[in-house]
């Protein structure tokens, strides 16, 4: 299992940090997604297929891309 801890600059209220724990939780293998509005810290683990690109490319889908990504 991968695990990745990143900052989102664009997370300013609990309903950002659910829209990104729903849209990331749909994707297959991910296992966990927690986020934090205070700190703009989301952590993600996933398995196989999920992969951090895969993550990376919903999160700007969304607007809600990793800090320098």
């Amino acid at each position: 299992m991968d695990k990745k801890s990143f900052q989102v600059p664009n997370i300013g209220c609990d309903g950002c940090v659910k829209t990104i724990k729903n849209e990331l939780s749909a994707l297959p293998g991910v296992k966990r997604v927690d986020g934090e509005v205070e700190s703009k810290v989301v952590t993600v683990e996933w398995d196989d297929p999920a992969n951090w690109d895969k993550i990376v490319e919903t999160l700007r889908e969304i607007d809600y891309a990793p800090a320098g990504a």
